[in-house]
């Protein structure tokens, strides 16, 4: 068992993560950055707003919520995570939000890395640009009305995509503030 007081190993390093040794553990440290946050964007329209793009890592295409690094430009590492959240919304989406909540934090994949995890709601979407990501991505924008998203992700998963799972945790989340906004 490894224990918490055990030193940190380094392993090797990059520019947003490290990969480090604690007792018989290996792990990816976030570095250069505070974690990352998410956003589940609704549309007056009841549309979830997602991204696909290329991941290196799953060598293929993957469908995500907006989502970005927190922290990660120089001048901006306090960067508020409400304000990382909105940024990343405009750069990926071309969405911006008159409303942004917070929905909940937590590890992204805490066998693997220390990273964290804030999720937030955007509402009130005015287009305002093009999305598509910054330089160097290639993010294509769907928007899919929340009650198709599960079928619509059943047939992205059967062409040969992958999913990544805090889609659906977003869809949660879209259902509950559909069902508060309707009452």
């Amino acid at each position: 068992m490894t224990d918490a007081n055990d030193p940190i190993t380094p392993i090797a390093s990059g520019r947003f993560i490290r990969l480090v040794r604690r007792g018989r553990w290996e792990f990816a440290e976030r570095v250069n950055a505070q974690g990352a946050a998410a956003l589940v964007a609704l549309t007056g329209e009841n549309k979830l707003i997602l991204v696909e793009q290329p991941r290196p890592a799953m060598d293929g295409l993957v469908i995500e919520l907006p989502a970005g690094l927190v922290g990660d430009t120089p001048g901006d590492e306090h960067e508020d995570m409400a304000n990382a959240a909105g940024r990343e919304l405009v750069e990926e989406t071309g969405y911006e939000a008159a409303n942004i909540s917070f929905l909940a934090e937590g590890p992204s994949s805490p066998g693997l890395s220390s990273e964290t995890l804030a999720l937030f709601l955007a509402t009130d979407l005015t287009r305002v640009g093009p999305g598509g990501g910054v330089e160097g991505e290639d993010i294509t924008v769907h928007e899919v009305p929340v009650n198709e998203v599960e079928n619509w992700l059943r047939d992205r998963i059967k062409a040969g995509y992958h999913v990544d799972l805090k889609v659906y945790s977003g869809i949660y989340f879209a259902a509950q503030h559909l069902a508060k906004s309707s009452s």
